[in-house]
């Protein structure tokens, strides 16, 4: 009788215990973890601006659009993005423009671009405001870093990549001349054009009339140039360009406004401004019909710039 009472104990306590075990693995999905899950959805919503760091990207491949913003933001199923410096912390409250629809979800970001098309991205938490948008099709990730608008520096965005601001016009035209000043070969050139593209160290210039239609221009000289930094002024640059014929040209580079920047010309003390004609604006949806999105651009590992010995500055 015993031994059929221990029997019978153990039969029911290996019940108990198969039962227990079969209701732990039933949904193979069960996590376990205390707490709330963390989504995507949640990391992309917790920031309104994601700076992105163009050169920590690892991979050989690219994302279009992700190569030619500075910043994106996800908001409500619509994606924005700033994809130009001309008007950058005012255009759309400081978000850039619609450029796409995403559906965030666990750890996964599917971006149906406006031009690009769809993407899907694996996000990954790097630490407690950068992420990794990592795109499995190309093997190469992207990294962005989280800001609130109240506290994104969109002025440093702007002057560490002015060039690209260089970019985002079809033409300069000189409008002003100082009359103090030597007079000089640069004197004669009416216009200067930045290319973006392939090559972001082109440019070329005309001594056309002034009052053109940018179309209407020759460009007389193709040549490369230059911006760099002025130590202790994060607000001033040098600008080079390279005139086989008259050697470089080295100016200091100031912006007055999103349209307009000085040329000061260190060699003459000639003081210029130039006028931005044909404003470019980059990846506008095709439904806007947008005649000005036949240049392409796309931002690039930053590499050393131009240099020319620092000549004296004005006091």
């Amino acid at each position: 009788m015993k031994t059929a009472k221990l029997l019978l104990g153990l039969v029911l306590a290996s019940t108990l215990f198969t039962s227990c075990y079969t209701e732990v693995v039933v949904d193979e999905r069960d996590t376990f973890i205390d707490g709330p899950v963390i989504t995507a959805n949640d990391i992309l919503n917790s920031y309104e601006l994601w700076y992105v760091d163009i050169n920590r990207t690892v991979g050989f491949g690219e994302v279009p659009f992700l190569q030619k913003a500075f910043t994106v933001s996800f908001i409500n199923g619509v994606m924005y993005a700033n994809n130009n410096l001309v008007g950058i912390g005012n255009s759309g409250n400081g978000y850039g423009i619609d450029v796409a629809e995403y559906d965030a979800y666990r750890m996964i970001l599917d971006v149906n671009h406006d031009i690009d098309g769809f993407v899907t991205f694996d996000v990954f938490e790097v630490d407690f405001n950068t992420i990794e948008l990592y795109d499995p099709n190309t093997d190469t990730s992207y990294f962005l870093d989280g800001y609130q608008r109240r506290d994104f520096d969109y002025d440093f965005v702007f002057y560490d990549n002015i060039h690209y601001f260089l970019q985002e016009y079809e033409a300069w035209e000189k409008t002003y001349t100082s009359e103090m000043g030597a007079i000089n070969e640069f004197d004669n050139e009416n216009y200067l054009q930045f290319l973006a593209g392939g090559n972001d160290s082109t440019f070329r210039s005309s001594q056309d009339p002034i009052g053109l239609n940018p179309n209407n221009l020759l460009w007389d000289y193709t040549g490369v140039y230059g911006v760099g930094d002025v130590s202790n002024n994060f607000y001033l640059k040098t600008l080079t360009l390279d005139y086989d014929f008259f050697d470089n040209e080295f100016f200091e580079l100031s912006v007055i406004n999103d349209e307009t920047i000085e040329l000061f010309h260190p060699a003459s003390e000639t003081i210029y401004e130039f006028k931005g004609r044909g404003y470019i604006q980059y990846l506008k949806s095709e439904n806007t019909k947008d005649k000005n999105t036949k240049i392409e651009k796309k931002r690039k590992f930053k590499k050393e710039r131009i240099e020319n010995p620092r000549e004296p500055s004005r006091v």
